[in-house]
């Protein structure tokens, strides 16, 4: 009788290396948090029968570009992964068990699936942490081939990678070496952070603090002492009510970046909760 896989404990997360941080797994966990009664081994049985599945059709010594067509046809066409351009900043498309139950998601949570994908039939994508849009790269021969898993997979080259980059560097074109920062592998950490931060960008705009306040805690499951996170995770307890959290996590903060751009505006919210302590004593 086959073991029901398990996810891994948040608390386990930090001392992890990161070669051993598994992305999926990960990403199933954070969406557990929204949805508590997630069964991850129904995704990651459906995940191995997508990849079984693959593996049956593509025929032998197949080269690497037919390949990549036959899996681009497979995930978007056959199944009907998509991107969802129409409502980009719906929480759930960055819900790894509701993009395979909507087959819809964002660049990140697409790729999180082809790299889940392709990792189960020996092609080993890496996630690329690109301004703006995540994007994917597989090692060839010659160097590396960039893959837009929210554009149906489809290659890009390097001449749109450099405008694509363009307009977060001030609308300078980048040069060879600077591209090719660009286009390191990100980590599994990097990935799942990134993942994160994304849904707290949402909670925060909706102005959903206890959101807030759980994503930044994420985060910080992750990267202890990441000082954003700090920062934001006592803002949002700032708006609960929890007042030996605000002053923790500022004060955190502040040990961290004394110099931040908005040190000042932290220390008084600091001050303002220290004040309010007293007072409730």
């Amino acid at each position: 009788m086959s073991k029901t896989p398990q996810l891994p404990e948040w608390s386990a997360l930090a001392p992890m290396p990161d070669a051993q941080l598994p992305l999926f797994e990960t990403a199933l966990l954070i969406a557990r948090d929204e949805y508590p009664d997630l069964q991850a081994g129904e995704y990651i049985a459906l995940v191995a029968d997508y990849a079984d599945r693959l593996n049956k059709s593509l025929r032998e010594n197949l080269d690497l570009p037919s390949k990549l067509t036959a899996i681009n046809h497979f995930l978007y066409r056959e199944l009907g992964f998509s991107g969802n351009e129409h409502e980009y900043a719906d929480p759930r498309n960055s819900y790894l068990n509701q993009v395979f139950d909507r087959k819809l998601g964002i660049p990140i949570s697409l790729a999180v699936v082809q790299i889940e994908v392709m990792r189960r039939i020996g092609l080993a994508l890496d996630g690329i942490s690109f301004p703006g849009h995540y994007l994917v790269r597989l090692p060839v021969d010659d160097g590396i081939l960039v893959l837009d898993p929210y554009n149906q997979g489809r290659p890009v080259g390097f001449e749109e990678l450099r405008e694509r980059v363009a307009p977060h560097m001030d609308g300078q074109m980048p040069t060879d070496q600077q591209l090719f920062q660009v286009l390191e592998p990100a980590t599994a950490r990097m990935t799942a952070i990134r993942m994160i931060r994304n849904l707290q960008a949402i909670y925060q705009h909706a102005g959903d603090h206890e959101r807030v306040a759980r994503s930044a805690d994420r985060l910080l499951k992750l990267a202890p002492d990441l000082p954003e996170a700090l920062r934001d995770r006592g803002l949002a307890y700032a708006r609960l009510g929890h007042v030996q959290g605000v002053r923790e996590d500022l004060t955190r903060y502040l040990q961290l970046r004394p110099q931040a751009d908005d040190a000042e505006d932290v220390r008084n919210q600091l001050i303002r909760h220290s004040v309010r302590k007293i007072s409730l004593n």
